[in-house]
């Protein structure tokens, strides 16, 4: 049988415009869209009508799984509330990231993300998620087992993006000693020799694993069609290196020259929305609004506040004179699902999937008000 409704009344951010008209979704998918209110329908009170955001990077589920330091929750009941966060925000496909990669007082154990993986596995086969689920793998290339982290989703298809990050003292967003001491001799308290003896073996892990890690784990994700993502990119030789590894997303670059070549070289730029929202990065790099008004900036992220990214783009259509509303709102949906493939997703086209978001908004916050994903209500 067939179902279909209708929105009317509604502000439409379409790609390119927004338009005062309705909307219809018939069986899942956008199947009208016209100018004018209908005489039947759903009355949306003038509130716009987005398609539904896509995130490519968010490390919540991880924040839900270990709430403090040596914590492990329940993986479905992380899942669960992780993804009513998700979804309130008005995001129907996330990137779920899972960590890869340990050492002996950081990261997750080898099978721990693979459990997680299979209780998202669990939570989409019973019917317990609002938000389309998917995998980011973040691979610390300079940890000794990331390989074998990694051999855990070899079979795994529910990845479908993996990211290289080195996060070693000197490399990438940690170049300055300034930066990294703040980021872990500060906040972990550690002794002037225990943060040496830190920074050593980190720097030592650096130059003896991440070159191979990363190219092992590049040529596997290429072979099997996975999106890759380079990480924290500060040098135009990091650009380079990213191009040669058919990269397709340059995921927080650190200095406007790198963000200015990824861009250039084809490749999505992806910054924080919370770096928006704030004003400016929370480690000292760059600000994502400056690089909207460089024209180098394609996709936000809400990286670690899942409504950050409903939040940046009406921030950035307030602060940018070359953004309108419609290009802002492609940071979230359009230009994130066409990187990774997923083609029919990520705007208000007839034939696509009618993931569906409600936002009011006069000024200030955003208001979400309803989520419809493949046109069932699920916030």
């Amino acid at each position: 049988m067939t179902t279909e409704t209708i929105l009317t009344n509604a502000r439409l951010v379409l790609e390119d415009r927004i338009v005062s008209g309705s909307l219809v979704v018939r069986d899942g998918v956008i199947a009208e869209i016209a100018e004018g209110n209908s005489a039947s329908g759903v009355d949306m009170e003038g509130d716009y009508i987005l398609p539904g955001l896509v995130e490519l990077h968010t490390d919540h589920l991880e924040a839900h799984y270990s709430p403090r330091p040596g914590v492990r929750w329940n993986a479905i009941s992380a899942i669960q509330s992780h993804d009513a966060q998700i979804a309130s925000s008005g995001i129907t496909t996330v990137f779920d990231c899972l960590r890869l990669g340990s050492d002996a007082d950081d990261g997750f154990q080898v099978g721990e993300m693979r459990a997680i993986a299979d209780a998202l596995a669990s939570a989409r086969a019973e019917n317990r998620l609002r938000a389309d689920h998917l995998i980011h793998l973040r691979c610390e290339v300079s940890a000794a087992d990331v390989l074998d982290h990694f051999a855990d989703f070899q079979t795994d298809t529910q990845v479908r993006l993996a990211s290289l990050m080195d996060h070693a003292p000197g490399q990438r967003q940690f170049q300055t000693m300034e930066q990294y001491t703040l980021y872990y001799k500060t906040k972990r308290g550690l002794s002037d020799e225990a943060f040496a003896h830190f920074v050593a073996r980190r720097q030592e892990c650096s130059a003896q694993y991440s070159d191979v890690h990363r190219k092992a784990i590049a040529s596997a994700c290429t072979q099997r069609g996975i999106t890759i993502a380079s990480h924290d990119d500060a040098t135009l030789g990091h650009v380079e290196e990213a191009v040669g590894f058919g990269v397709k997303l340059a995921e927080f670059p650190t200095s406007i020259e790198a963000a200015q070549a990824s861009h250039k070289a084809g490749m999505s730029v992806l910054m924080g929305a919370p770096n928006v929202v704030r004003g400016g990065s929370h480690s000292g790099n760059i600000a994502a609004t400056d690089l909207a008004r460089a024209g180098v900036l394609d996709v936000l992220s809400s990286d670690y506040i899942p409504f950050s990214l409903i939040h940046a783009p009406f921030v950035l259509a307030d602060e940018v004179d070359d953004l309108d509303l419609p290009a802002a709102i492609r940071l979230v949906t359009a230009t994130p699902a066409k990187t990774v493939g997923l083609d029919d997703r990520g705007s208000l086209t007839p034939g696509k999937r009618a993931d569906l978001v409600r936002v009011r908004r006069e000024s200030g916050v955003p208001v979400v008000r309803s989520v419809w994903r493949q046109g069932e209500r699920v916030a």
